[in-house]
């Protein structure tokens, strides 16, 4: 049977009735997830915000987070900005507002009487047991980089669909044209992995280098119960409180899920089974083999500021159907894949956050693949020895400044970390990593330093360091998590640390500058310096600058960052 059937029929046996109200999330990079951090971090104390490390965000809790701040402190330590952001949110979720409150927001003159109403939506409804939103999604850029004369752009075209049905179900759909030429470094990752950064399937655009995709999400939402709400459709999910996530990311591919997510008393519970698809050559018609994921995340508070989160997942291939023994939503999945003869590649986690001082936010996150105790005592750079670890800590309003913010997280994962003994059960979807970016034997340090002078204004900067041992002369070192981690292609037992194989190191800069034109329509221009060295034979170093010039509007924004 196909997953997608499969779901279905689960979601409708075990949740028949959907009578509580329901929501939808925002999606990938809203804008509102700024002021989320910093309300959050602001409260430091047992707020409805602290269940934040599994994204995307609801829109009913990021109100409620927002009234609950407001009841308890009042808006006297918001700046002029965070009064703006707030505004915003409000503007963006006038479907969860009463009659008398969405009539604060309407537009003194829509167009041609029955467009934009309201500065947000261009089309609205709102009448009885039914929501309707519709927007435009658009974002053109164009490019420059050193020592290419390649016109790189980016042009994306669509439009987004949200809403409720009898305040039941909630429903969200994004449909997006693309057509992209990249800087020379993401044309050679394009090139090496045979996937788009973020996308799946996609043609050759034009001359060399351009490529064309189509981007469709969507999903259903309704509430089982009181406390648990389901979703199910097509879309990214992230776990953790990071720029990056060593659990899961929304870097790659959407992709197909059914997410249960449970949030009681100091416990936020979250169950998410995903169809993914294996690392293949795309092109022609064929039926890319399917493999399924399964994770379990359970985030409690342990006290007002301090959150421990429990994570496991297991990745499996079968052919075409699910193990349904991994459909168990509380046990743990390590005891199933011991059961089922530990041919799956399972992984478990450990998380922990703490807001301090009304100021400080500090995170982190442990992966644990596989490790042999007497090996790690051995110090023997054993390749089962497969672990990573994430440490970060976030600053707002820094040394006294309204609205800037800082950030600086630090990642390293040792070789081998999510690959698999075949080529199938790896911690991947689409020629594409689903957790860190770079895959695996990395060390990473990152910066990020965002200022809002201004309500309409944005400024970010980041700085990326990292250094990884490659793969060379088809030897594999533990970073290509695409790669069996078994002989023929692992060489040898021992001997291996983060950074061993072909050593590069890489620095990634960007400064961007942001004007928001009107609402959720940005005027924006972005500066890139990238160097890569390799360090051990052969010697090479690239570097290349990118400066660029774009609009966008209701979508998220374009980024390269690796």
């Amino acid at each position: 049977m196909q997953i997608k059937e499969t779901l279905v029929r689960l979601t409708l046996i075990l949740f028949p009735v959907a009578c509580y109200s329901q929501t939808t999330y925002l999606p990938k990079d809203d804008k509102a997830y700024i002021l989320l951090d910093r309300l959050e971090i602001k409260a430091q104390t047992d707020s409805i915000l602290n269940f934040s490390k599994t994204r995307p965000e609801s829109r009913i809790t990021m109100l409620n987070g927002i009234y609950d701040y407001e009841k308890r402190f009042g808006n006297s330590s918001l700046s002029k900005t965070d009064l703006y952001n707030r505004e915003g949110i409000f503007r963006n979720n006038l479907e969860f507002l009463s009659p008398e409150d969405r009539l604060k927001y309407a537009s003194k003159k829509p167009v041609a009487k029955s467009f934009y109403k309201t500065p947000a939506n261009l089309y609205e409804v709102h009448v009885k047991n039914f929501d309707l939103i519709v927007n435009p999604v658009f974002q053109f850029t164009v490019s420059k980089e050193k020592s290419n004369d390649q016109r790189l752009f980016l042009n994306s075209r669509g439009l987004y669909v949200r809403g409720k049905i009898a305040n039941k179900i909630g429903y969200y759909a994004y449909l997006a044209d693309n057509q992209e030429r990249d800087p020379l470094y993401v044309q050679q990752w394009i090139s090496d992995r045979r996937a788009v950064p973020g996308e799946g399937f996609y043609k050759t655009f034009k001359a060399a280098g351009g490529v064309d995709y189509f981007d469709a999400e969507g999903y259903f939402t309704f509430k089982a119960a009181k406390f648990i709400d389901v979703s199910f459709g097509y879309d990214r999910n992230f776990i953790g409180n990071g720029y990056r996530s060593l659990f899961l990311s929304d870097f790659g591919n959407p992709n197909l899920f059914l997410k249960l997510n449970t949030r009681i008393w100091k416990i936020n519970y979250q169950n998410l089974f995903m169809e993914l698809q294996s690392a293949t050559i795309p092109g022609g018609d064929q039926l890319i083999p399917k493999k399924y994921a399964a994770i379990h995340h359970l985030d409690i508070a342990l006290t007002k500021w301090l959150n421990m989160g429990l994570y496991e997942a297991v990745i499996f291939g079968r052919k075409d159907h699910f193990d349904f023994s991994y459909l168990n939503p509380i046990i743990f999945y390590r005891s199933i894949e011991q059961q089922n003869g530990s041919f799956d590649n399972s992984l478990a986690g450990l998380d922990l956050k703490a807001n301090v001082a009304k100021q400080f936010q500090f995170y982190g996150q442990f992966l644990l693949d596989e490790f042999v105790l007497t090996e790690i005592k051995k110090n023997s750079g054993s390749w089962v020895n497969k672990w990573g670890i994430q440490l970060g800590g976030k600053y707002i309003d820094a040394f006294k400044i309204k609205n800037l913010d800082l950030q600086v997280e630090m990642n390293r994962v040792r070789p081998f970390t999510y690959s698999h003994g075949d080529s199938v059960a790896n911690f991947t979807h689409y020629n594409q990593p689903i957790a860190h970016p770079l895959g695996a034997n990395f060390s990473e340090v990152i910066g990020i330093v965002r200022y809002q002078p201004a309500p309409k204004w944005m400024i970010e900067g980041k700085l990326i360091r990292y250094t990884q041992g490659r793969d060379s002369n088809n030897v594999n070192y533990g970073s290509n998590i695409f790669l069996p981690n078994r002989p023929p292609y692992r060489i040898t037992d021992f001997g291996f640390d983060i950074g061993s194989g072909w050593k590069t190191n890489v620095t990634y800069a960007s400064l961007l500058v942001s004007y928001e034109l009107r609402e959720n329509l940005f005027l924006e221009f972005n500066a890139i310096f990238r160097k890569q060295q390799t360090k051990t034979a052969p010697v090479t170093s690239a570097g290349t600058t990118v400066v660029s010039l774009g609009l966008r509007w209701n979508m998220h924004r374009r980024e390269f960052v690796f």
